[in-house]
């Protein structure tokens, strides 16, 4: 994380003790504290001030934000306190730890397990801590008997050896970890394969400071009537200073007004290594170039008021920084939250923070583009001051007050899941995947009679009154196939023989159309059921054509297949295009001189692809302008059928528009959070309704996931298809397990308070058809090790 220079001090009052290092004999060890709701203690381990770093005032600055959003929660800093160095520590650093002395490290995690914290938040940089690739930090982690909320200030694209097991050890020692841009996460996932569930993203925290004109500031400060561009932050090399120094003749031909301000003291590191070298070799290059009377060096250690007043008389912002992997800056989160026009280097956060007209990127070292937009910029009022208003809206929420409350989400989710600790060896050791449930049927039995499966539940009792319909008889035949292909125990022959006569019973020759819903009493409701309903008994029986044990039903689902194929031609809902083509991607497979379904095939995938030419925008990646269920299915059809038909269009819009929706599918805590059933058909909104939120979007996410992970062979895909079933176990946004492991049985989705307790076929089968797909990629595994992602699923058994 850059550094970014500030000198307030803490104001809370002490959590424990009187003095900076060795507070733990205040401790009382066996007082168990009253548990009271929510969490009440909080310890923060990082840098503090008066420490001079960036992680210093972030810890500092986060610490007091939550201490102020709930003034009754107690808090505490363990200090982290650099080689040969002594701080005036305030009184809420309850404990430091000198970076280099491994005992240091045990004692903190004893005082710790001593204070009663119900969270541990450890401020996580490269650097900070001593041992290998800063490996101490582990055996702190791994005495430890509270929840670790862990947030990662970088996250290394190309880590060494040392740096990726230190990390990989943090994040197993962690509940969740944060990150504060989406690259982070996106990073974690592919080069760490941390579980996307893990992972919760709060952006860096900002002052909550008004949005005011520059003039008032300027004059105050020395600065009337000159055009400001300002870069802050405590100096070193990778700041790129020289580009803006090297910019400013031309800048100057444009404003012969302008100044820019270069405001910070130079990097203690650097300083102790160099001296003020570095800053005085940027002056000799002002001088140089004879921009000198134009270039202000305020070599300052500010505190956070005067800093603001400073960072508020900047016309521009400028960061031209050199590293573009940089993950978080807290000085450009800063002056953005200021509402100021900047003009950064591409690096990560720069990215995504002005994104979408909110600020100018520039070419790292490409003086004459870092010339050219700030002199635009300074020169035109109108679009200068719509950059502002923007940046200010934007940031609004990035306030430490709004980062409080999410980070405060993240400590009472963290505080009500068991915590494993691990050793050092376990959390340095390679990644296990992780262990699934058996699978268990008993529910599923307990739903059948022998005309078929019962659509809904009360509680666990099947419920008469809704009788059958073939939607489910047809995902009974999907389970029973993914069971197969997971190397388990197929359904029993009753189930089965009871699902496909159900499903045969409802083929209405007369209309060439499936019937749908059924009575207790065996009368059909209606005469054709919906276009839906068609295209998923389509999916089931090519799914049976292509790869049921039994070739007596195998014939029987092709000729079926074949027969209610042509109605498909007709359809207009785009949830049945794509169950029918996820059926002919298992009946082409063995039906390959059909020439019909194969036309039918493609028709229907194109017809895909132009509903996302259609509506796809650069912030809605989807093929309909409102988001319903089922939705993952859309982009599991492109995926498979692209695949097998090696087009890789096809993949490519399979593939981007998965990774929207489950970008979309993600909230605040990192959980996977599907499509609420009170935001069906919203237009263009994005994040949707979070409730009532269901299981068969779940089933629908973990297997077009895996079907994306076949396609690009990108792990991080396997990660999320695991986000999407950890919800059924809890990691979800009520932290409410929805299954009975046991008997098989799921609910029948989250309220927004509550779990809904009854337990219908469609839950139970959502459940178990995830876990198969699941547990089949793992049978894969064990059976072929060194087999490579296949490029396509022989079946869509789901």
């Amino acid at each position: 994380m850059e550094t970014m220079e500030t000198g307030q001090r803490p104001a809370d009052q002490p959590l424990a003790g009187n003095t900076a290092r060795q507070r733990q004999d205040n401790a009382t060890p066996g007082v168990i504290r009253p548990r009271l709701a929510g969490v009440q203690r909080v310890a923060f381990i990082g840098n503090s001030l008066p420490r001079r770093c960036g992680i210093a005032t972030f810890t500092s600055d986060l610490q007091q934000a939550i201490q102020r959003s709930k003034p009754r929660l107690a808090t505490a800093i363990v200090a982290m306190t650099d080689p040969g160095q002594a701080y005036a520590y305030p009184a809420t650093v309850a404990f430091d730890i000198h970076q280099d002395t491994p005992e240091d490290y045990r004692r903190a995690a004893d005082h710790l397990n001593a204070g009663g914290f119900d969270i541990v938040c450890l401020q996580h940089e490269f650097g900070i801590f001593g041992g290998p690739a800063g490996a101490h930090i582990l055996d702190l982690l791994a005495h430890l008997e509270v929840p670790v909320v862990t947030t990662l200030h970088t996250v290394l694209e190309a880590p060494d050896d040392a740096q990726r097991r230190v990390l990989q050890g943090i994040v197993r020692a962690s509940t969740t970890v944060v990150v504060m841009a989406e690259h982070g996460r996106r990073l974690l996932s592919r080069v760490y394969a941390v579980p996307d569930a893990k992972i919760a993203v709060i952006p860096h925290g900002i002052p909550a400071f008004p949005f005011v004109a520059p003039d008032a500031a300027k004059a105050e400060l020395g600065f009337a009537g000159r055009a400001v561009v300002l870069t802050f932050g405590l100096l070193s090399p990778n700041k790129g200073i020289e580009a803006s120094i090297d910019a400013m003749p031309a800048i100057l031909a444009a404003r012969p007004d302008a100044v820019y301000v270069v405001l910070g003291a130079t990097h203690p590191h650097l300083l102790r290594e160099r001296g003020e070298a570095y800053r005085e070799g940027l002056q000799v290059r002002a001088e140089a170039l004879g921009v000198a009377d134009h270039v202000v060096f305020i070599d300052r250690f500010f505190d956070q008021a005067t800093l603001l007043e400073h960072i508020a008389m900047c016309d521009v912002y400028v960061t031209p920084y050199r590293d573009l992997a940089q993950m978080t800056s807290g000085t450009l989160a800063y002056s953005f939250g200021l509402g100021k026009a900047v003009v950064s280097t591409p690096y990560a956060h720069a990215r995504e923070l002005l994104a979408e007209g909110r600020g100018v990127l520039v070419p790292v070292g490409d003086v004459a583009a870092l010339a050219r937009e700030i002199a635009a910029l300074l020169t035109d009022d109108v679009r200068r001051d719509a950059l502002r208003a923007e940046a200010y809206a934007h940031s609004r929420s990035m306030t430490w007050s709004c980062a409080a409350l999410r980070y405060r989400a993240v400590f009472d989710h963290a505080r009500r899941r068991p915590r494993v600790v691990p050793t050092v060896d376990r959390m340095t050791a390679d990644p296990a995947p992780p262990e699934l449930p058996e699978p268990a049927i008993d529910h599923l039995v307990a739903m059948y009679d022998d005309t078929g499966l019962f659509q809904h539940a009360r509680h666990d009792l099947p419920d008469r009154a809704h009788g059958y319909c073939i939607d489910d008889n047809a995902r009974a035949l999907l389970l029973d196939a993914a069971l197969e292909l997971a190397g388990d125990a197929p359904l029993p022959s009753r189930l089965t023989v009871a699902s496909a006569a159900f499903v045969q019973h409802a083929w209405n020759p007369e209309t060439g159309r499936f019937r749908n819903f059924m009575s207790f009493d065996r009368r059909w409701l209606e005469a054709s059921g919906s276009e839906d309903s068609h295209g998923r008994a389509l999916w089931a029986l090519g799914v049976c054509a292509g790869g049921d044990l039994c070739p007596v039903r195998r014939a029987w689902a092709a000729a079926l297949f074949e027969a209610a194929l042509p109605a498909a031609a007709g359809f207009t809902s785009p949830r049945a295009w794509a169950f029918t083509l996820l059926g002919l991607h298992g009946y082409c497979a063995v039906a390959t001189r059909d020439e019909v379904a194969a036309e039918l095939r493609r028709r229907l995938a194109e017809r895909l692809m132009a509903l996302l030419a259609a509506v796809e925008t650069p912030t809605w990646v989807w093929f309909e302008t409102g988001l319903a269920y089922d939705n993952a299915r859309l982009s599991q059809a492109l995926l498979v059928t692209g695949s097998a038909l090696a087009e890789p269009a096809y993949v490519a819009a399979g593939l981007r528009s998965l990774r929207w929706l489950m970008a979309v599918q993600t909230g605040p805590t990192g959980c996977f959070r599907p499509v609420g059933t009170a935001g069906f058909g919203d237009q263009d909104k994005s994040p949707p309704e979070p409730f009532d939120q269901q299981p068969v979007e779940a089933a629908a996410a973990i297997a077009a996931c895996v079907c994306a992970f076949h396609a690009d062979g990108d792990g991080a895909w396997l990660a999320e298809a695991h986000r999407a079933f950890a919800w059924f176990l809890g990691h979800n946004d009520l932290a409410i397990s929805l299954v009975d492991v046991a008997t098989g049985s799921c609910c029948d989705g989250l309220h927004p308070g509550r779990a809904n307790e009854n337990r219908g076929a469609e839950s139970v089968l959502a459940f178990l058809t995830g876990l198969a797909e699941l547990r089949r990629l793992a049978h894969e595994r064990d059976v072929h090790p060194d087999r490579p992602p296949r490029a396509a699923l022989h079946l869509a058994a789901n």
